[in-house]
């Protein structure tokens, strides 16, 4: 073979080379929902390229094949053709004649595995992950007929690695899912935050959507000692003062005890003026009564169907654990939902290299307004839980816990927290004050 048909082969079977590399890059690369949109939408491109992708397995096996043959015939012709090609230069330069053969060897081996890697190699690699849907569309029906054409080589070599691993306990598949967990997802938001993709308002809402189906009943309701009750006995006059004192909107109607549920009377019932001295029982509606574990997703469906705004939460004992309204579910979703009625009340205020913040507030939401992961676990909810899990007794203002936070991948997290008890109410944490130390 003359040096010239030689090196037109190097670079013929080098861009080959590149060919299946950008193959395989992109076809693992590429967005697979945006091509079957693509495809949905008449793109007879994406569509080719969504077959492939349907037997990536197949299709890797296709340009490893490709890859290998093609390299090992670059490395074949290309050193001897360069080799060739270097020798009259060096004998030039003045290179003893016994050195020239190995000296020029070992320059085109050089030469040759440049050529192949930025050629064959990087270069198609980063152009399949900068352009990798439009370059998996491009590729697509060459890749289709290659794999037809070579298809018999391709299945007896992928049956001989499917032996060797069902050998090894080890069950292969033929396409790669695309699907992520939640942890993923949520790491997925993290980075697009980071990065700027996403703003903060969209990621917490992101982020709380995730965690959403995990909360339940328990975890979003108006605690029982901070529900408002009406007793049986009221009348529509004795509604009217509770309702200008507290400035609810829906309230459980209760006998003798709390925990004897008549219904629930609402804002809404007043509208149509009835006489002071009505009984509220008149007033008082079925309300839906949901156990404290009942997941968000079921509680939105039992409200829904049952067209109510309100359900009370029964604790495992049959008492009246809380109350709980469309409120509080979306708030549960998109964060805290300020009315006329509401006083201004800041859950997390940053101050100094700490924050103030509600002692009510669950882990998780401690994590989104701090970014602070405290360790969770089933003996409390709540940050104020946290600190009075760890001192053991009731608290008292000044009172100072420090929790080791979970492990981090990075050094340079800090490995410790301080909770400092500001203030009581009940007898409980109020408002706490939590700073990280490394």
């Amino acid at each position: 073979m003359s040096v010239a048909l030689g090196l037109l082969a190097v670079v013929v079977l080098t861009l080959a080379t590149g060919y299946f590399v950008a193959q395989e890059f992109a076809y693992v690369s590429a967005d697979r929902l945006t091509l079957s949109q693509q495809a949905a939408a008449g793109d007879r491109r994406a569509a080719r390229a969504v077959r492939v992708m349907e037997r990536l397995s197949f299709m890797l096996s296709g340009a490893q094949l490709g890859i290998t043959v093609t390299t090992l015939v670059v490395g074949f012709i290309a050193k001897p053709a360069l080799a060739e090609l270097l020798a009259p230069a060096l004998t030039a330069l003045g290179l003893p004649a016994g050195m020239v053969g190995g000296v020029a060897l070992a320059a085109g081996f050089v030469l040759a595995t440049i050529l192949q890697m930025v050629l064959g190699e990087l270069a198609p690699k980063n152009l399949a992950l900068a352009r990798a849907e439009p370059l998996a569309k491009a590729l697509a029906a060459a890749t289709l007929g290659y794999l037809t054409v070579a298809g018999p080589v391709i299945r007896f070599f992928d049956a001989a690695a499917t032996r060797l691993l069902r050998a090894v306990g080890i069950e292969p598949v033929e396409e790669l899912h695309h699907g992520a967990t939640l942890e993923e997802l949520g790491h997925i938001i993290g980075e697009s935050e980071e990065h700027g993709t996403l703003s903060g308002r969209q990621a917490d809402v992101l982020e709380r959507a995730l965690a959403f189906a995990d909360h339940s009943a328990e975890e979003v309701m108006v605690p029982r000692v901070d529900t408002v009750t009406v007793p049986a006995s009221a009348t529509v006059a004795d509604l009217d003062r509770i309702i200008a004192r507290h400035g609810h909107t829906h309230y459980p109607v209760v006998g003798d005890r709390v925990d004897d549920i008549v219904g629930v009377v609402s804002l809404d019932d007043l509208a149509a003026m009835p006489a002071p001295g009505t009984p509220v029982t008149e007033l008082a509606r079925e309300v839906l009564l949901v156990p404290f574990s009942v997941k968000l997703p079921a509680l939105v469906s039992q409200l829904h169907a049952r067209g109510q705004e309100v359900a009370l939460v029964v604790d495992e004992h049959g008492g009246l654990a809380g109350l709980v309204t469309w409120e509080d579910v979306a708030e549960e979703l998109v964060g805290e939902i300020a009315d006329e009625n509401d006083a201004p009340d800041e859950h997390a205020v940053r101050q100094g290299e700490g924050w103030e913040l509600d002692a009510d507030l669950r882990i998780d939401e401690v994590a989104l307004e701090t970014g602070v992961e405290l360790p969770d676990e089933d003996e409390y909810e709540t940050i104020g839980g946290l600190v009075l899990h760890r001192l053991g007794r009731f608290a008292v203002p000044g009172d100072v816990v420090t929790v080791e936070l979970p492990p981090s991948l990075d050094p340079e997290e800090p490995a410790h927290a301080t909770i400092e008890v500001l203030a009581l109410r009940r007898h409980v944490p109020d408002r706490v004050r939590l700073e990280v130390t490394a």
